[in-house]
């Protein structure tokens, strides 16, 4: 069966302006989902930390090590929020989908708004634009500019395409494997609805896809943050 998307046309009266409703709603979704988990792993702090704060001193260490590895932590450490945001937003936002989908007739309302490619490169565009922002206000601007012309006038043109093209290629990535996966899943809800042998047929396939699009979520959200923290040591490192 064919999904279509509730997109909204014309928002404003502006022609161009669309909004998909259903992402709109997974984007709330995974943003409040986000926000209980570290509403929870962050009250009633313990010098023992157990359960969700167990969990969430896990991920800051892990950030902090992402970060660690791609620059000294004197310049890193204001980057820990963003890495611990990302990496969190982004496996929930992978996962969602994962776990199930919810159509109401032939439009699909639950699903994982990584797939769409607006949103994921809309979040890689923001990333990139957010590394020029830091790299100005640490370097200034005139070493900042210094370095597109470096070490030849020459490399101006092929530094500003590799701004464009670190773009493309961290939002596509995530885009293609998210959305790659929605299908396959889709396909399987399909089969298993299509009668009982379909179901029998279906099940094991299902929980099996659904475990490895887990494991490559989970990938993909630790790429795109390293990735992230890659591009603001280039920006920001004085040795670049």
């Amino acid at each position: 069966m064919d999904q279509e998307a509730p997109i909204v046309e014309n928002v404003f009266g502006i022609p161009w302006l669309d909004f998909d409703l259903a992402n709109v709603v997974m984007i709330i979704i995974c943003s409040l989902i986000v926000f209980i988990i570290a509403l929870i792993g962050s009250r009633n702090l313990q010098m023992k930390p157990t359960g969700m704060q167990n969990l969430m001193e896990w991920a800051v260490d892990f950030v902090k090590g992402m970060i660690n590895d791609t620059m000294d932590w004197k310049t890193g450490k204001v980057f820990l929020p963003l890495g611990l945001t990302l990496i969190t937003y982004i496996l929930v936002a992978n996962a969602v989908g994962v776990v199930t989908n919810i159509a109401i007739g032939d439009t699909l309302w639950w699903k994982s708004p990584t797939g769409d490619a607006t949103l994921a490169l809309t979040l890689s565009g923001m990333i990139v634009v957010l590394t020029h922002y830091y790299g100005v206000k640490l370097k200034g601007a005139n070493a900042y500019f210094k370095d597109f012309v470096s070490p030849v006038s020459i490399m101006l043109p092929f530094n500003i395409i590799s701004e464009f093209t670190n773009t493309l290629t961290l939002g596509l990535r995530l885009f293609g494997n998210i959305y790659a996966g929605g299908v396959l899943m889709t396909l399987l809800v399909g089969l298993g609805a299509s009668g009982v042998f379909g179901f029998l047929g279906s099940v094991i396939p299902m929980l099996a896809w659904q475990a490895f699009s887990l494991f490559i979520g989970a990938i993909q959200a630790f790429i795109f943050t390293i990735l992230t923290m890659v591009y603001l040591s280039q920006k920001v490192s004085s040795d670049q």
